[in-house]
């Protein structure tokens, strides 16, 4: 099967278990955060809550695209990365996915609500400055244009988080009149039934939010494994038709002829230069296929390569200000590059589903120690059901707004964050439990530069047994 040897094949599927294994700790340890209000406050069953949630999880998946888990994928420049040697393709995926699940479980076993996603783009950025270190490595082992976009989306999503959630109990305590809302939860009775309402609206949206953020992370892991073991068969999307790519092919090459060099500096003559030499290459291998069938499997992962490099040139060349191109022009580039980039930008459907069935399944199991944190240790008083509807409100509109930016989300951290911004509003910042807040924080500080340091070490452990 791919043309592995028993052995290499049965470490691959490691691999992929383990994929899975994150998605399923990702579903107890992070979802938790999705059922903390509506168990809390005892708008329904803990049973039915985890089996609702894990429900919209798993058709957030289905539903979130694949634009967070290419972002994942692009994170860590598998091009630059894949040698000849495929347990260096393992030691590699193996390490970041190791190192993500040991912090993982141990910050759910101390009831800190941490958040999968550093977790795992620390282990990524790891295992690039690990291969970039070591002898022969390369500079461009992570691409930090795309881990500075994550980095200020995970940054600004737990700040907006907690301020607009102070904006929005300010707006209900002056314009709901009913101030049940405003009240602790009832330990055994449940909240009126349109306050009930309210809060499994929330609940569902963050779950399904989650899924569509949260499980684009785990299609993204596996699509790295993926490409980085087995290049050949997943570098390009098979249910492609190569003529798509040529007709492409032709637009962008129309629209590079009436770029004059001599308009251009020497960087983006460079630039354009090699966006040519790109689309020849390309034009030569596509000759007279009709099936993606048809590429050879050694010269599939090289297509993937000149794709990705076209798409990265002429992003840069297009940002130039010595660029002069009609509009027309632009767009029609942009839709020729779109279509381009729908060859390397995909996830099979079992990748999918592998993905949702994980995290529907951890979803349902370990939500205990969070929904206590939540409900009782961020502030000094328990949580209120307005406080629980507001923050998942919140949490929510930002899971799905970095969602449809093609963005990482921690859904940890934006609801802990939302939650700690709904006790301000009670009561000002003395209303926070300074030990919480503190571990809170501490771990949010922490995540990256630990998972990076365990992942790079490992690598390079792992590295050493494969020769």
């Amino acid at each position: 099967m791919f043309g592995l040897e028993p052995h290499v094949l049965l470490l691959l599927g490691a691999c992929l278990l383990a994929a899975c294994a994150f998605e399923f700790v990702n579903g107890f340890h992070d979802t938790a955060n999705a059922v903390a209000t509506v168990i809390y406050t005892n708008t329904l069953r803990p049973w039915v809550a985890v089996v609702w949630s894990a429900f919209w999880n798993f058709i957030g998946v289905f539903a979130g695209g694949t634009a967070v888990a290419m972002g994942i994928v692009y994170l860590l420049p598998v091009e630059s990365l894949v040698d000849q040697n495929v347990y260096h393709g393992i030691a590699m995926v193996g390490a970041l996915i190791v190192a993500a699940i040991i912090w993982n479980v141990g910050t759910w076993y101390y009831g800190i609500p941490s958040s999968s996603s550093h977790a795992l783009i620390g282990s990524i950025l790891g295992v690039g400055i690990a291969f970039s270190l070591l002898p022969g490595g390369k500079d461009a082992a992570v691409n930090w244009t795309k881990a500075g976009e994550t980095g200020l989306a995970l940054l600004f999503g737990p700040l907006l988080g907690f301020t607009l959630t102070i904006l929005l109990m300010f707006l209900l305590k002056r314009l709901v009149l009913n101030k049940a809302i405003f009240r602790e939860p009832h330990k055994r009775k449940p909240p009126p039934l349109w306050i009930r309402l309210i809060l499994i609206l929330t609940c569902t949206l963050v779950s399904f939010f989650h899924g569509s953020n949260d499980g684009q992370k785990g299609v993204g892991l596996i699509m790295l494994i993926l490409i980085g073991v087995v290049p050949t068969y997943f570098a390009l999307d098979v249910a492609k038709n190569p003529l798509d790519v040529r007709a492409s092919l032709a637009q962008v090459e129309t629209i590079m002829q009436r770029i004059d060099p001599a308009s251009l500096g020497a960087k983006d003559q460079q630039l354009l230069a090699d966006m040519r030499a790109k689309t020849t290459d390309l034009d030569r291998i596509f000759q007279g296929k009709t099936a993606v069938g048809q590429l050879p499997q050694t010269a599939r992962f090289e297509i993937r390569r000149d794709l990705l490099l076209l798409a990265n040139r002429g992003k840069k060349l297009l940002g130039s200000p010595q660029l002069s191109l009609s509009t027309q022009d632009r767009q029609q580039y942009e839709t020729a590059i779109g279509t381009l980039k729908g060859f390397t930008d995909y996830a099979p459907w079992w990748v999918l589903l592998a993905v949702s069935l994980s995290l529907a399944t951890g979803t349902m199991v370990g939500w205990e120690r969070i929904v206590k944190t939540i409900g009782e240790r961020i502030g000094k008083e328990h949580l209120t059901y307005a406080q629980g509807a507001s923050s998942e409100l919140i949490a929510a509109t930002m899971i799905g707004l970095t969602t449809a930016s093609g963005l990482p989300s921690s859904t940890t951290h934006v609801l802990s964050s939302a939650i700690a911004g709904s006790m301000v509003a009670n009561r000002g910042i003395k209303n926070l439990n300074p030990q919480m807040v503190r571990s809170i924080a501490l771990a949010w500080v922490l995540t990256l530069p630990v998972t990076m340091v365990l992942a790079g070490a490992l690598f390079v452990l792992f590295r050493s047994f494969s020769g």
